[in-house]
């Protein structure tokens, strides 16, 4: 199949698409608000809220301004490649975690995207107070599959 006829079906059939839709995919995470979906033997992730895909996006959003030294990008209109878009979503969610459970080690898959964004937001009443530095630490950190040695 064509990407570009891909990517347009994609977008009809999906038009609620998950924000952190690379980081399920990859099983880094897991969400109570994503249901897959398939699209001529590919995957997607649709999300069934308004309100929790409105949420991650502006997290997302928010993470990446933070973030911009961090994946070297200064254009932020700009689509991230797919390392640093996972790179985002990963160590954003895994300092999300650290930030609200300091003495816990982070897990290898966030058990809920929407319930660690929700209790953040009960902890930090608002996305703009979020602890930045502790999830950009974390953003810096994770270093995505590492590709093998020949």
């Amino acid at each position: 199949m064509d990407q570009d006829a891909f990517r347009r079906t994609y977008r009809e059939m999906n038009e609620r698409h998950c924000a952190f839709e690379k980081s399920l995919m990859a099983r880094h995470c897991d969400c109570s608000q994503a249901k897959k979906i398939c699209i001529a033997e590919r995957e997607g992730v649709h999300c069934l809220s308004d309100e929790a895909q409105q949420q991650c996006l502006e997290l997302l959003d928010k993470l990446r301004l933070q973030a911009r030294f961090a994946l070297k990008s200064n254009n932020d209109n700009e689509v991230l490649p797919h390392g640093k878009a996972m790179r985002l979503q990963v160590g954003g969610l895994r300092g999300l975690f650290s930030a609200l459970h300091p003495d816990q080690s982070i897990p290898d898959a966030i058990e809920d995207v929407f319930e660690l964004i929700n209790q953040a937001k009960k902890t930090y009443q608002r996305l703009d107070n979020f602890p930045y530095q502790t999830l950009i630490q974390q953003v810096s950190a994770y270093k995505g599959r590492q590709r093998g040695k020949k």
